[in-house]
């Protein structure tokens, strides 16, 4: 059977999807020449060859991308694309005491040299790093895709989209090491530890009882809590994605009335002091983050004062056109995680 013959029996070409690129030359029975395509030049328009007893799917199915930034940090709001960095003023300070320097201000009637305030602010400074993408098809694309009832413009806009998303979390999580960029998991301003080893000479929490899960939690919470001077007791708690099934699954003691996660969730020192659960949520970032490629655990307080992230929301130019091509540009600036309060993040490793 010929090459013509085979796409007559029992296949359908969609012609007019096929992109005009021509990747081979065949010749048939009659020796005339005739066009082939291969299975890229296919792929890349969408058009495939189909059986017509097919029921075939219009819809795209992207890889699957789970993106947790907006979860996991608020987003400082003032930023704008005008602007090359984001900054912030520590202020420290100082202020002697009346009679007692370091004491209450007391103050006599008839003193006439007062104490007075002393000031001193640091400025932290962040870039705001440009981010672009393209989206770009010709009329033929157009064409194409509407033959077929595939849009490839709206195809386009959903990779760009699920590629900024994608991007976001990396800055939000771990940064960027090709630019010198910390994220919230991975910051140099924390200083990480490890926990202890539960009664079976073990850091893992598989090995451990829930009691000794508690107060490894318990551990990272109150470190936090007194590097912000007792300011603030951690509201915010992240796990690598193994352990945050482990405690979740796993209950209590045989009756299994109660997960590991409620237990601590309800039982750490952060219930006791803020009123609330302790929010616990998975995070693929901390698997492998810690020392010597161990598992971290990351405490924190979600909170914009506290920490968190310089985004210029993305805009796009007009559609420009350029003889068949029709393209667009999506643009925004992507920042570094501000730690306002370093104190407020801690990390241990080990678990």
């Amino acid at each position: 059977m010929s090459n013509r013959s085979l796409l007559r029996a029992g296949t359908v070409l969609n012609q007019g999807a096929v992109r005009k690129l021509i990747r081979n030359v065949a010749f048939g029975d009659s020796g005339s020449a005739m066009h082939t395509f291969d299975q890229a030049t296919l792929d890349a328009t969408g058009a495939f060859l189909t059986s017509e007893l097919l029921r075939l799917d219009q819809r795209d199915y992207l890889p699957l991308v789970q993106t947790f930034w907006k979860r996991d940090i608020d987003l400082r709001s003032d930023v704008t694309m005008g602007d090359e960095q984001s900054g912030f003023i520590n202020t420290g300070w100082a202020a002697a005491g009346g009679v007692n320097p370091t004491g209450i201000n007391w103050a006599s009637q008839n003193a006439n040299a007062l104490p007075r305030v002393q000031l001193d602010a640091g400025l932290t400074t962040k870039p705001l790093r440009p981010w672009t993408l393209g989206v770009e098809y010709t009329v033929f694309d157009l064409a194409n895709a509407q033959r077929i009832g595939r849009p490839i413009d709206a195809t386009q806009v959903d990779v760009m989209e699920q590629k900024w998303d994608m991007d976001v979390d990396q800055m939000v999580a771990i940064g960027d090491t090709g630019v010198s960029a910390y994220g919230m998991y991975n910051n140099p301003a924390v200083t990480p530890y490890n926990v202890d080893a539960g009664a079976s000479g073990n850091l893992a929490w598989s090995t451990k009882t829930p009691s000794e899960i508690l107060n490894d939690v318990n551990t990272l919470l109150n470190a936090v809590w007194v590097a912000s001077a007792v300011a603030q007791v951690p509201e915010d708690l992240r796990l690598p994605t193994l352990q945050f099934g482990y405690i979740a699954s796993t209950p209590v003691s045989t009756a299994g009335t109660m997960s590991i996660l409620e237990y601590v969730a309800t039982n750490c020192i952060s219930y006791a002091a803020n009123g609330q659960k302790l929010r616990i949520f998975p995070s693929k970032w901390l698997d492998g983050r810690g020392a010597s490629s161990s598992d971290r655990m990351v405490a924190y307080t979600r909170r914009e004062n506290f920490i968190r992230y310089p985004l210029v929301p993305k805009a796009m130019t007009p559609v420009q056109y350029r003889g068949i091509w029709q393209s667009s540009t999506y643009f925004g600036r992507l920042g570094e995680v501000e730690l306002v309060y370093p104190g407020t993040v801690g990390y241990a490793d080990g678990i």
